[in-house]
C-alpha cells in the first residue's frame, strides 16, 4: 500500500459531512413496554447536517457549540469510530472511518470525560502498552516520554495508580498516553473540563507547545472560553448539527456585537451615574470603575465627552467578552 501524501493545503478535509441516528421512543408505563416489544417507533435525530469546512496543517481551530450541537459525533466521524449517514472527509489523506493502521497511527481523540487508561494500575504501565499498540522502538519510546515529561512534569505522577490521581494529574496523563505516537492531528473534545484554572492553564501552554515543537493540527471542543481565545485564531461554530459560522474571533465579535466596553474609575466624583453616554453593564467586582456599552462608531466621541466632563482617574475601552459574543451567537 503506498502511503497517501499530506494535504499541502488541507489536512482535514470535510464535506457536507452528516450523521442521523435512529432512536426509539415509547411513552411510560408496562402496556406501552409490552407494544413496544412487537412494535417499535423510532425518530430520525439528526446530530449533524451538511457540515462543511477545511484546516490547513499546524491550525488550532475552535470547535464550539451548546451542548448537543453536534460537536463530539463530529469528531468521533473525523477519528473513525463513527461511520456517516453522508457525505465524506479526508483526514492526512485517509478517510477516517476506513480505519487503516497508518490513520490511527497519525491521529488521537482525547476526551476529557472518557478515561483511556487502565484505572487500577500506574499511568506509566498503559504508557508501555501505547508503546506495544503503535510499535514504537524504545529510543523513540523513550525520547517522546522525556519530551512530554519536561512539558507536564509527569515523572511522579506516572508511578501512581490512576485512581489515585487527581483529575488535573490524570488529564496530563491522558494527554501523554494519546501523543506518545506523535500524532500529526489532534482532536480534543473538552481537554479541560472539570479542572482548576491552574491546571487548565498548564495544559494550554502544554499543547500550545506541543503545536509549535510538532506542527500538528489541533481540532478542539471546550466550554471554557479562555482555551479557545488562548489557543485559537479561528473558530468553527455548529448549532443544532449544522455550521453556523466558520471564521476569526474577532470577526464574530465586530458581526455578533458591533459595540465596546468603556470602564471609567472617577477621581473626586465617585456616585456620578455614566447612564447618560451609554448602557450602564455589570463589570469587575472591587475596580472602583463603571461600565458603559456603546457602539463601536461611537467610541472616541463618548471618550472626549467623558474625559471632558469628569474628573477621570482611569479609563479603559475593551472588546466585549468572548463569553458574551459566543452566547449571542448561539442564541441567533
Amino acid at each position: 500500500m503506498n502511503k497517501p501524501d499530506v494535504f499541502k493545503t488541507d489536512a482535514i478535509r470535510v464535506e457536507n459531512l452528516s450523521k442521523t441516528y435512529k432512536v426509539p421512543e415509547r411513552e411510560g408505563g408496562f402496556g406501552a413496554a409490552v407494544r413496544s416489544f412487537f412494535v417499535r417507533k423510532y425518530r430520525d435525530v439528526h446530530a449533524v447536517q451538511g457540515v462543511n469546512f477545511s484546516i490547513t496543517p499546524g491550525e488550532i481551530v475552535g470547535f464550539l457549540g451548546p451542548n448537543g450541537a453536534g460537536k463530539t459525533t463530529t469528531l468521533k466521524m473525523l477519528s473513525g469510530l463513527l461511520h456517516p449517514t453522508s457525505g465524506k472527509s479526508q483526514v492526512l489523506g485517509f478517510t477516517p472511518w476506513e480505519r487503516k493502521a497508518e490513520y490511527l497511527r497519525s491521529m488521537t481523540l482525547v476526551m476529557g470525560q472518557r478515561n483511556r487508561l487502565s484505572w487500577d494500575i500506574p499511568a506509566a504501565d498503559s504508557f508501555l502498552l501505547n508503546q506495544a499498540v503503535y510499535r514504537l522502538s524504545d529510543e523513540e519510546y523513550k525520547r517522546t516520554l522525556a519530551e512530554l515529561d519536561e512539558l507536564l512534569e509527569l515523572a511522579q505522577i506516572m508511578k501512581k495508580p490512576v485512581r489515585n490521581l487527581s483529575l488535573g494529574e490524570r488529564m496530563k496523563c491522558e494527554l501523554a498516553a494519546g501523543l506518545l505516537h506523535r500524532p500529526r492531528v489532534l482532536f480534543l473534545d473538552e481537554p479541560t473540563i472539570g479542572l482548576d484554572i491552574t491546571a487548565q492553564a498548564r495544559i494550554r501552554e502544554f499543547l500550545r507547545a506541543y503545536n509549535q515543537h510538532t506542527g500538528a493540527t489541533i481540532l478542539l471542543t471546550s466550554h471554557y472560553m479562555a482555551d479557545v481565545t488562548s489557543l485559537c485564531e479561528r473558530i468553527i461554530i455548529i448549532h443544532q448539527g449544522q455550521l453556523k459560522y466558520d471564521g476569526s474571533i474577532n470577526d464574530l465579535s465586530r458581526r455578533i456585537a458591533p459595540y465596546k466596553v468603556i470602564g471609567v474609575a472617577l477621581g473626586e466624583v465617585r456616585d456620578c451615574d455614566l447612564g447618560c453616554y451609554g448602557d450602564l453593564i455589570e463589570g469587575e467586582n472591587g475596580n472602583g470603575k463603571q461600565y458603559i456599552q456603546v457602539k463601536a462608531e461611537e467610541v472616541n466621541a463618548i471618550t472626549a465627552h467623558i474625559l471632558q466632563d469628569l474628573p477621570v482617574h482611569d479609563l479603559t475601552i475593551e472588546d466585549p467578552p468572548i463569553e458574551s459574543v459566543i452566547e449571542r451567537a448561539f442564541s441567533e
